[in-house]
């Protein structure tokens, strides 16, 4: 890629630190080539892979890094008043350049991921000591994490060079859409082949980890705009649903009864998790925690924050969805009362049950809980939009989609299920292909606030620019701190801008439309509003 990068690979070769399960290993000084003596030695580097995805702190991958851009990038969060940083103001107000430091850090740690899998699948490859079912399973843990970050990668910047190899990339061109696709997809169908019963975390690749994230790759890469994407769309969907149905056929994972518990940090690994990112706040924190509450029960703007009060008025109180994605009000130890915000604070990372630990502090409330990468009800949410896409709202569909709604307006304090307060029906029914389309969106918007989905849906659906403009709050709707998304989205917010310094360094990237300068619409069609 480069040799800033090349540097970055060397030493994320040479140095391991184990956190899968949030156990540590570090070791100071490593040989990789003698390294690899033992199947210990095999999991220490395997740990490593994880443990770049919570590197870097505050700029780290699921630390912050996947909020930003896809929440941030959106019409419902903002930069509050408490932020100081000039690389998270331009995120928030679509005014990103190649030079921001968020954009340089994904670029660097996925990558160091990358080849961090690629020396554990080259040395276990050639490892004597192993028998064939170890090396097969090792090598398949390292191709679904890398499946997984070149997953991301395609979203962010679209093509980008596929690096397979220990000491390659230094100067490599990028790779096409269709291509990266098509290695994510090798990766990912090989760790399928992981046996079922290799772990009981949520944090550690799966067969069925793989077989969800085939699913949604298949359903993203059937609205890309790519010949292969377009030539096999249908393809493409009848694949994301039969994925869908290996995990929904398994029996294994189910809908929690209580929405928020998918966030507590007593009720990790729990029946709905297919795959998340373990978060511990004193090893690896989940900076997001952090940005949420910083400014505790005061009305004072913490980093991140909705752009109004609006998207929590706006949802149906019978729908546990509000209470457990917006914090309007909420307990505050210290005085023994609830306490009302003008602007409602992001709940899934808000952690209660240590709001009185002195050890924790409102600051670090919710450093503990974890990133949640997949989960079942985006299993059902998948299957019910591949569906309708392929063959309008069939009852398997609605039967999906049914799920989702039944549990949003379940009472788990009162064991009763409720209906929409405005009389209508909770069950969906009747639609033709669009209107279920703008349910389903519609869903998926309540589902998952703040959980890294938002600005990847807009992009995917190609409604990004339109979206924006239509439903960020005006300056007198917005609450507190203004924003500048409804002057700034344009169409070159499809994607991120590559990193300014590989652009430098390898002269064989190209920058992504719209960053140099260019006006109109570039690559983008009718298609994209």
């Amino acid at each position: 890629m480069k040799k800033n990068i090349s540097a970055y690979i060397l030493l994320a070769s040479l140095l391991f630190t184990g956190c899968a399960d949030l156990d540590q290993t570090s070791i100071s000084s490593i040989d990789k080539d003698n390294f690899y003596q033992s199947k210990e030695d095999i999991e220490t580097a395997i740990n490593g892979i994880y443990q770049a995805f919570t590197i870097d702190g505050f700029y780290g991958m699921y630390n912050n890094q996947s909020i930003y851009f896809n929440d941030l990038q959106s019409d419902y969060v903002k930069a509050g008043a408490q932020t100081n940083s000039a690389h998270i103001r331009e995120l928030s107000n679509f005014a990103i350049q190649p030079t921001n430091l968020f954009v340089g850090y994904a670029w660097k740690e996925h990558y160091m991921a990358i080849n961090r899998a690629n020396v554990v699948i080259e040395k276990v490859a050639s490892a004597s000591f192993l028998d064939d079912q170890h090396r097969q399973d090792y090598t398949n843990e390292a191709r679904f994490l890398r499946g997984l970050m070149y997953f991301n990668l395609v979203r962010y910047f679209g093509g980008v060079p596929i690096v397979l190899h220990d000491g390659e990339g230094e100067g490599a061109a990028r790779n096409s859409v269709d291509e990266v696709y098509r290695q994510i997809v090798e990766d990912l169908t090989a760790a399928e082949g992981l046996p079922s019963d290799y772990t009981t975390l949520d944090g550690k690749a799966s067969s069925l980890a793989a077989s969800a994230l085939l699913s949604k790759v298949y359903l993203v890469w059937a609205q890309t705009s790519s010949p292969e994407g377009k030539s096999s769309q249908r393809d493409f969907y009848q694949r994301s649903i039969s994925y869908a149905d290996k995990v929904i056929n398994s029996g294994k994972y189910k809908l929690l009864d209580k929405f928020i518990d998918n966030w507590s940090v007593d009720k990790k690994n729990g029946a709905e998790h297919i795959f998340s990112i373990e978060h511990d706040r004193t090893i690896n924190a989940n900076v997001t925690g952090h940005c949420t509450f910083a400014t505790n029960w005061s009305d004072s703007e913490p980093v991140l924050l909705a752009t109004s009060d609006k998207y929590y008025e706006q949802t149906d109180p019978k729908d546990q969805r509000r209470d457990g994605s917006w914090a309007k009000r909420i307990y505050n130890p210290n005085t023994g009362t609830d306490f009302e915000f003008t602007i409602p604070r992001f709940r899934k990372y808000i952690d209660s049950l240590n709001f009185a630990n002195p050890a924790s502090s409102g600051n670090a409330a919710g450093q503990s809980t974890n990133t949640v990468i997949i989960r079942y009800a985006e299993i059902l949410l998948i299957k019910a939009e591949a569906e309708n896409e392929l063959n309008g709202p069939t009852d398997a569909a609605y039967d999906a989609i049914n799920q989702v709604r039944r549990r949003a307006y379940w009472s788990p304090y009162l064991n009763i299920q409720n209906t929409p307060s405005d009389g209508s029906d909770l069950e969906l029914s009747g639609l033709t292909q669009e209107q279920f389309r703008e349910r389903l969106r519609e869903e998926r918007r309540l589902e998952f606030v703040l959980e890294g989905q938002r600005w990847f849906d807009l992009i995917r659906w190609h409604i990004l620019v339109k979206y924006v403009k239509s439903n960020t709050p005006t300056d007198e709707e917005t609450l507190g701190t203004k924003t500048t998304k409804i002057q700034n989205v344009s169409k070159k917010n499809y994607l991120l801008p590559l990193p300014q310094e590989q652009i430098i360094l390898n002269p064989n990237l190209e920058q992504n439309w719209g960053y140099s300068g260019e006006s109109g619409d570039g690559p983008y069609g009718a298609e994209f509003e």
